[in-house]
């Protein structure tokens, strides 16, 4: 059933729009920040990319490739997206928040992902949010926060699209928090 007038309640694509803005943010703090300050932010901002990307390869991605009548398309190309931006993270885990390679490449970085939301929000949401009924939305939104709990908190290049994720996905979730719980990040 096509939605005809605006939505009334928070729904899926409100949810990931916003947490489009709060990476945005992440990215200018950690970029503002130095030292302790900086490796925490940049902390914060790996693990929202994680569960987020996890989250919307698992629910979004699957329905938006089904309901889009070039899905398939749109789908591959932000799933190549974000392989690189996962690729570009898991490289920065390892190199000194300090350092000027740090810096330019999180720049690149920042821009990488700014654009692929611009993409995600015009060619995947705002169709999802037109074609489909504010119960569904929010029944995704459901689903992606579901999904969120439960994803892995760092990147995983090579991990990419609903099946990827259903089955190395809860590995990899286990091993990352398990990881974040030595070194005492919050959850």
């Amino acid at each position: 059933m096509a939605q005809t007038t605006l939505h009334n309640r928070a729904d899926v694509v409100d949810f990931l729009t916003e947490q489009h803005q709060r990476s945005k943010a992440l990215f200018d703090e950690t970029l503002l920040a130095a030292g302790t300050e900086r490796e925490e932010s940049f902390v914060r901002l790996r693990r929202l990319l994680a569960v987020h990307e996890t989250a919307e390869e698992a629910i979004v991605h699957p329905r938006a490739a089904h309901e889009l009548d070039n899905g398939r398309t749109v789908i591959d190309a932000r799933l190549i997206e974000e392989k690189h931006a996962k690729t570009a993270l898991g490289e920065l885990e390892n190199v000194d928040v300090d350092s000027e390679f740090f810096t330019e490449r999180l720049r690149e970085l920042r821009d990488d992902v700014a654009e692929h939301a611009d993409r995600e929000e015009h060619d995947e949401f705002a169709y999802l949010q037109a074609e489909l009924g504010d119960s569904e939305l929010q029944l995704l939104e459901r689903a992606v926060r579901l999904a969120e709990a439960i994803a892995p908190t760092r990147p995983h290049a090579g991990i990419e699209g609903a099946l990827a994720n259903a089955f190395v996905g809860p590995f990899a979730s286990m091993v990352d928090r398990a990881h974040d719980a030595i070194l005492g990040y919050d959850s």
